[in-house]
């Protein structure tokens, strides 16, 4: 009656031992360390990197606890560990000195952060810690402002390229179209011209609204500006596209469960847990690239201006990663808001690599234009990082390209294909942003949130052990071994899924504890009023449970209710307070009807001649009439 099968124990004690295995991680803390990571889109981070940095610590006599390289996509990050803070600073000192030579040109940043001090043999069968939030184990908080008159300027000058591609489409001869603030000024050179202009401007760009403006004297113009809705929705884009490329960004440079969300209608939060250096997270954020692609002068005139040292007008000087001069013309063709993927490829006929792009409908009709009006003339692609501009690659147009499926192809190996691919891939800002709030919570702020968490959530447990282990005697053991085995199967269930923990998830654990004990008091109250309708003990404890577990099954769905709702609308510490909420009403739910039969079976089960239980006081009402 009350013995569990062989496989029923064996489940039991397998979830004890990968609830105790990945646990363990959590105690044992973090280690001070330094990160190495790529401060240019064009520099990798490999192991020859490794190697090189190693090296440095030996020649200065720096003993690491451990070097690690982690490759995130195509782009590595490393991390050394160290036994001391102090060793941690002399370490990037040194690293920074021999690494960045030229402070005002980096090729890689050198920040302090934090790693996991677990033995290697936890690490190598995969138990990892948590991850801990922002308030727990420190980091930087920035809150950024995206410039959306900088994205309406950014749609304008698109959307200028855009008006004379649909007016040359239409055969409608035009003097100029030109950006005034935030309005296109199209000058048209005839009543009839304006007259039919307006008719195809409107019929296909349907975003802009157009009038009739009256200008100089014998100029014929039509002025068009946003609509409402297309203005909204040009504002919702870019920092929508700003959050995706921070994302990508720095999620490429290995910086553990970064926060990166929206907050109103034009800031970005950003949260990088661990981080320690407030500078070389500025400058992480501003790694973010911006792409345009724009048309090579290598006309006779060009040419011998950039060999006499002058740039002509309407031209600009950019370098090529090889550090080649180059003229490129003012004038923007395409910017990675028309980007919609970059892959590497091979070319079918040569089986040269390739870089395989794909644009959006706008990108593709400019592109063919572009192509089919410069074939055999060199078009590059440039990428600028901080203000300054370099040219990934500038490939020969060899004909019309008319359906937004381009091929890069020239002087490359597979790996640079890869690598351009990311480049171009990674997006661009849509809009500037400025860095309008900044905090630093350190390490040891964290260390005491984590204490005094930690404190609170083990002084209610033992309130709760004590009382459950007078009031229900054995059984109160059994309740807080069951409660114990919960908390383990919580903590081993967010170490696996790599969840974040805040202060509002150990609130979560602490009301785990709460709502787990009152599983088992309703299965010992049960039981006790089995005793007291005259069942055997043995009935009594078949009884108790199996008719307790309506009730704890009930009660537990409305709680994992609330808590799904919490997770789908809510945001920040309210999703994490529902993650652990919800893994907590499941874990219990095994823990309390599971685990703790699995122990009362093992103690009472082979009893045959049973004649009490330890469930404390039974009270028996009095039959008087």
């Amino acid at each position: 009656m009350n013995r569990y099968p062989i496989w029923k124990y064996l489940t039991v004690l397998v979830a004890l031992v990968i609830g105790v295995i990945y646990t363990l991680p959590n105690f044992y803390g973090e280690s001070p360390a330094v990160q190495i990571a790529s401060a240019k889109s064009t520099v990798k981070v490999d192991l020859s990197t490794l190697s090189r940095v190693e090296s440095i610590l030996q020649r200065h006599n720096l003993t690491s606890t451990g070097s690690y390289f982690e490759q995130h996509g195509t782009s590595g990050t490393i991390r050394v560990r160290f036994d001391s803070t102090d060793t941690q600073f002399k370490a990037k000192d040194v690293i920074e000195r021999e690494l960045v030579p030229n402070a005002e040109d980096p090729e890689f940043t050198v920040a302090l952060n934090l790693m996991p001090a677990s033995p290697s043999w936890l690490t190598a069968i995969g138990a990892q810690p948590m991850h801990l939030g922002l308030d727990l184990r420190g980091g930087v908080h920035f809150l950024l402002e995206v410039d959306m008159q900088g994205a309406l300027t950014g749609r304008y000058e698109s959307l200028a390229s855009e008006v004379r591609t649909v007016l040359r489409e239409a055969d409608i001869a035009q003097k100029g179209v030109e950006r005034q603030n935030l309005s296109l000024v199209v000058n048209l050179g005839s009543a009839e011209a304006r007259s039919d202009a307006l008719t195809a401007l409107r019929r296909q760009i349907p975003d802009l609204q157009f009038v009739n403006a009256s200008g100089q004297e014998g100029s014929f113009e039509l002025v068009g500006t946003l609509s409402e809705t297309a203005l909204i929705q040009a504002q919702t884009n870019a920092l929508r596209q700003n959050i995706t490329t921070l994302r990508n960004r720095i999620n490429e440079l290995g910086v553990s469960e970064p926060v990166i969300q929206q907050q109103g209608a034009d800031r970005i939060v950003v949260q990088l847990p661990g981080v320690q250096d407030v500078a070389k997270a500025k400058e992480i954020l501003g790694r973010t690239a911006t792409l345009e692609i724009r048309l090579v002068d290598d006309s006779p005139t060009a040419t011998a201006a950039l060999m006499a040292g002058t740039v002509p007008f309407g031209l600009e000087r950019y370098t090529d990663r090889d550090g080649r001069p180059l003229l490129l013309r003012r004038q923007v063709v395409l910017t990675g808001e028309n980007l919609q993927d970059a892959q590497p490829g091979r070319d079918q006929q040569t089986q040269q690599p390739t870089v395989n792009l794909t644009l959006d409908n706008k990108g593709s009709r400019i592109f063919r234009d572009v192509t089919r009006n410069n074939v055999n003339k060199r078009m590059a692609i440039v990428l600028f990082e901080k203000g300054k501009g370099e040219v990934v690659t500038a490939p020969v147009i060899r004909g019309e390209i008319p359906n937004g499926q381009v091929q890069i192809s020239g002087s490359m190996n597979a790996q640079e294909a890869t690598d351009i691919s990311l480049l171009l891939r990674a997006g661009s800002l849509a809009a500037p942003m400025k860095i309008i709030e900044e905090r630093t919570i350190g390490p040891s702020l964290g260390a005491e949130n984590i204490k005094q968490g930690f404190d609170s959530t083990l002084y209610g447990f033992i309130a709760i052990a004590i009382f459950i282990i007078i009031y229900y005697q054995l059984f109160g053991v059994f309740s807080t071994l069951g409660l114990t085995f919960n908390v383990l199967l919580l903590l081993a269930m967010l170490s696996m899924l790599q969840a974040t923990l805040t202060l509002p998830g150990i609130a979560a654990i602490a009301l785990t504890l709460g709502m787990a004990i009152d599983a088992n008091v309703l299965i010992n109250e049960r039981i006790r009023e089995e005793l007291r309708n005259g069942a055997s003990p043995q009935q009594a404890i078949n009884l108790g449970f199996d008719r307790a577990w309506a009730t704890i099954f009930d009660s537990n769905l409305t709680s994992l209710i609330v808590g799904i709702a919490l997770l789908a609308f809510g945001s920040g510490p309210v999703r994490g307070f529902a993650v652990v909420h919800i893994l907590g009403v499941l874990s219990s739910m095994f823990s309390s009807v599971v685990g703790v039969r699995a122990l009362v079976n093992l103690w009472y089960g082979r009893r045959r001649r049973l004649q009490s239980l330890a469930i404390g006081q039974v009270w028996k009402p009095d039959n008087k009439q």
